[in-house]
């Protein structure tokens, strides 16, 4: 039997000029509630190296990163029944509403998903006729197994918004 799990609130500033949403927190993100807390899940690596920061372990150093480059994060699933932490085991979702998170914070200039997951359940919610710039970035979970570097290359794209 899965578990009903919830996400955690977004991390914003009324400066945020990227979202970026991820599926629905997982296993090790659930126990530590923290956003990617999983060490194998490259996001907070591939946003250090985006912008040329030290590396840091600390997610109170995580969130200044994300608050100083005016990046904010969220999950596109407010809640679900999963096993594991896989996207794919993910039912009965419940969506966040990320079009009144984006009405609140009117410095949204672009949304970005993390994944294949959270982009078909973001279009679900902002439709075709979205006048926000919507990208889908190359996921950042180790489940996805395109190198690195390719996935850095991907990502450099949410600086063009910033």
């Amino acid at each position: 039997m899965a578990d009903r799990i919830t996400s955690f609130p977004p991390i914003i500033s009324e400066t945020s000029k990227v979202l970026i949403l991820g599926s629905a927190p997982g296993v090790k993100s659930l126990q530590m509630q923290q956003y990617y807390a999983h060490p194998q899940n490259q996001f907070w690596k591939i946003l250090f190296h985006l912008f040329e920061e030290e590396f840091q372990i600390d997610y109170d150093a995580r969130k200044q990163l994300l608050a100083k480059y005016d990046i904010a994060l969220w999950d596109v699933i407010d809640s679900c029944e999963r096993e594991g932490s896989s996207d794919a085991k993910i039912r009965k979702e419940e969506h966040n509403d990320v079009l009144q998170l984006i009405s609140d914070y009117p410095n949204i200039k672009a949304v970005f998903s993390n994944g294949q997951k959270s982009s078909k359940e973001v279009q679900k919610i902002l439709g075709k006729d979205s006048q926000i710039p919507f990208g889908v970035l190359p996921s950042t979970s180790p489940l996805h197994t395109i190198g690195f570097e390719k996935k850095l290359e991907a990502w450099k794209v949410v600086k063009t918004f910033l």
